[in-house]
């Protein structure tokens, strides 16, 4: 699996709206939504705050990888942004959040859903790359740093 797999170009949102950690994830399900991924994003949206409500998404860092399953969910995928302003997400390491990527599963899919979450956490475990992508102008060059990482991952 590659992030190119799950995240699409028009799924980057840079930067993010929302000031709250509801109103973050709500931006990144309305945009697999508006990218025709998700086809009940009310579904969707419940499921990541029911997940959310369980324990934080927030990996610490400065990032978080809030996720949800839903029926309405065509394949997996996922909507990248960067918050303007950091962001009380409730992490591990109690520091704000800047960097989400939010990835959305078919209910029925399990195994994948657990190996995109261990793919993104690796990823933007490296601060390297986490610096790069809070400096990335737009989707392009988002989605340049992403595939730069793994390419250089598979090496």
């Amino acid at each position: 699996m590659k992030i190119e797999d799950i995240l699409r170009p028009e799924c980057v949102k840079l930067p993010l709206a929302g000031a709250t950690k509801e109103e973050i994830i709500r931006e990144l399900v309305e945009t697999l939504a508006a990218a025709g991924l998700a086809d009940d994003p009310g579904e969707l949206l419940g499921s990541a705050l029911e997940r959310e409500g369980l324990m934080s998404t927030g990996i610490g860092k400065g990032v978080a990888i809030p996720h949800g399953r839903a029926r309405g969910v065509k394949r997996m995928a996922a909507a990248f942004g960067i918050a303007r302003e950091p962001v009380d997400f409730g992490s591990l390491d109690g520091l704000p959040v800047q960097i989400f990527f939010f990835i959305a599963t078919p209910a029925s899919i399990v195994s994948d859903h657990v190996r995109a979450l261990a793919l993104v956490s690796r990823i933007l475990n490296r601060e390297g790359i986490r610096e790069q992508l809070l400096r990335a102008p737009d989707a392009a060059a988002t989605m340049t740093v992403l595939s730069q990482v793994e390419r250089a991952e598979a090496r």
